[in-house]
């Protein structure tokens, strides 16, 4: 009997090392982002298990870096009631509590994580620091407090050192992250995430031929390390972005390397959605596309795949199509960004505009522009991109659709071309308008061009065109006062450059003076005659500066 007894309990033993080993190929896995061999080996352990606790936590941390939150709150739930570990999961639970704007909740689940901690532990410390710093809006600050715990529980732990790492990196802390994360690999050599970090810090700073160093360095040590290649992949893209003239091959590095980070890793949905993403910034449309098929066939419900289906059929020419994807993505998606609203808005523009190039749908244009507002609004630096697209309208001379693309791009006051696009933007609804009666102008588009042009001569008053646009924009609203006291500007900013500068623009100057002559004509027509002589001076066969001084006669 004694030795039935002895043999059951060395066989639970060994069966509790075989799950800890396990457990610890799980963690591998995560670290090594192959996310779905990770979930194999947590569900088995689950299953043979159901007590474990902490493989329900790992399991629904997996889930959540997915993006699947039903999934990990189921997990993290079942995972609470669990004999062994269980408390972990309060951690799970704290982070979707973080997601859902609610602090507070989240901190007394992570007490309760964290409660009754032996002396020298710190492995909830640092899951605790890990959720402030995965959720969408991370907290930093609260995840470095916490890891002062545990550097004080056990200031030899080479994942704190890495999780202070992170927390330093996400405060924009250069010094103190290179560090940590230095002290973190020299205390483990095994832990090649510290060092490869190193090599993050570098494309951070913008030193791409010294980041791709270091992260051959890792490489050296361990070539099937998969993250490494998804961080060269991004460096060469912020190469390539950053330096026009390597762009070529640059890209094509960084591409190489994104599909070595994929063999490595593996080709789950979640994988192809990252890769996804990734050729979004690569302005790989063909490529996304044919991603956006392989994830259809894979799962014919999920809505972010109509983000991408929508995004590369814009770029393909899809029109019609991206128009249908993204309408429907938007309906069923609850995590929306700016880039969603951005291509819906320009595939509409686009749409809005003839076969024949000319003639435009009023109600499709300005849905587009709404959309387009929305997505600089939730997203400031889409407007960069509005720049050359109302450009390319405006060369078509369509106007009012650039006009529309423009309004959209001022709304963000840093962006680098809002010197540019305002003076776009007042020309093009100048363009609609003049001509037009009183009755048909469009007064708030003028009232608005009216104060881009404000904006033109807040960043440059010495630019005298600026005062130009002003005067014809207030001439069509009839503002006559104002026009005047623009033209005058123009006429001050255009001598202070040098009186060669008046014969050069001949035409503008005695536009202005002519528009000017007008103003003063009923109340002082010393003034009015004054100006026509100027007029007159620069251009002898001026027909209305010769009329109008007949009439004042």
């Amino acid at each position: 009997m004694s030795t039935i007894k002895f043999f059951s309990v060395a066989f639970l033993a060994a069966t509790a090392i075989t799950q800890a080993q396990d457990l610890d190929q799980a963690k591998k896995a995560i670290d090594a982002e192959q996310y779905d061999k990770a979930k194999s080996i947590l569900k088995s352990i689950i299953k043979s298990k159901p007590a474990d606790g902490k493989a329900a936590f790992l399991l629904g941390n997996v889930y959540l870096k997915q993006s699947v939150e039903d999934s990990a709150k189921i997990a993290f739930d079942k995972g609470l009631t669990a004999a062994e570990g269980g408390k972990f999961n309060n951690i799970g639970l704290g982070q979707l509590d973080l997601e859902a704007g609610n602090a507070a909740a989240a901190k007394a689940k992570f007490d309760l994580a964290t409660q009754g901690m032996r002396k020298k532990e710190v492995e909830e410390y640092i899951y605790v620091a890990q959720a402030y710093m995965n959720a969408d809006k991370p907290d930093y600050q609260a995840a470095l407090a916490v890891l002062e715990k545990a550097k004080l529980a056990n200031p030899n732990d080479a994942y704190v050192k890495l999780a202070m790492g992170d927390a330093y990196y996400g405060l924009k802390n250069q010094n103190d992250a290179y560090s940590a994360y230095r002290d973190a690999y020299n205390t483990d050599k095994n832990l090649i995430r510290a060092k490869m970090q190193l090599g993050v810090l570098l494309k951070g700073a913008k030193a791409y031929v010294e980041a791709v160093k270091a992260y051959d360095e890792v490489v050296s040590i361990d070539p099937n390390y998969g993250p490494v290649y998804r961080e060269l992949a991004e460096t060469y893209y912020l190469w390539a972005s950053n330096k026009p003239a390597t762009y070529k091959e640059n890209i094509a590095k960084a591409l190489s390397n994104y599909e070595k980070y994929m063999s490595l890793t593996d080709y789950s949905l979640s994988s192809r959605m990252r890769h996804a993403d990734f050729l979004i910034l690569a302005k790989e449309y063909k490529e996304l596309e044919k991603e956006a098929l392989e994830m259809k066939k894979m799962d014919k419900v999920n809505p972010r795949i109509l983000r991408y289906l929508g995004y590369a059929a814009y770029e393909n020419g899809n029109t019609e199509e991206a128009i249908n994807a993204l309408t429907e993505f938007l309906g069923k998606a609850t995590k929306i960004i700016g880039g969603d609203y951005y291509f819906l808005g320009l595939a509409q523009v686009k749409k809005s505009i003839g076969a024949d190039g000319k003639t435009v749908d009023a109600t499709l244009l300005a849905q587009g522009v709404t959309h387009l507002k929305k997505a600089v609004e939730m997203d400031m630096n889409l407007a960069n991109g509005l720049n050359e697209i109302g450009k390319a309208y405006f060369g078509q001379k369509l106007y009012g659709v650039a006009a529309g693309v423009f309004e959209a791009a001022i709304l963000n006051t840093t962006s680098k071309n809002f010197f540019e696009d305002n003076i776009y933007y007042g020309l093009c609804v100048h363009t609609v308008n003049r001509g037009k009666d009183v009755k048909s102008i469009d007064l708030p588009a003028l009232t608005n061009a009216d104060k881009a042009m404000d904006n033109v001569i807040a960043a440059k008053p010495e630019y005298p065109e600026a005062y130009l646009y002003k005067a014809r924009i207030n001439s069509v609203m009839t503002k006559d006062d104002i026009m005047t006291e623009a033209y005058q500007k123009y006429l001050d900013a255009l001598a202070a450059k040098g009186p060669e500068e008046i014969t050069k623009n001949k035409a503008k100057v005695t536009e202005a003076y002519n528009n000017m002559a007008s103003f003063y004509a009923n109340s002082d027509k010393a003034k009015a005659k004054e100006l026509l002589n100027k007029t007159l001076a620069l251009d002898p066969t001026n027909a209305y500066a010769t009329e109008s001084l007949k009439v004042l006669k």
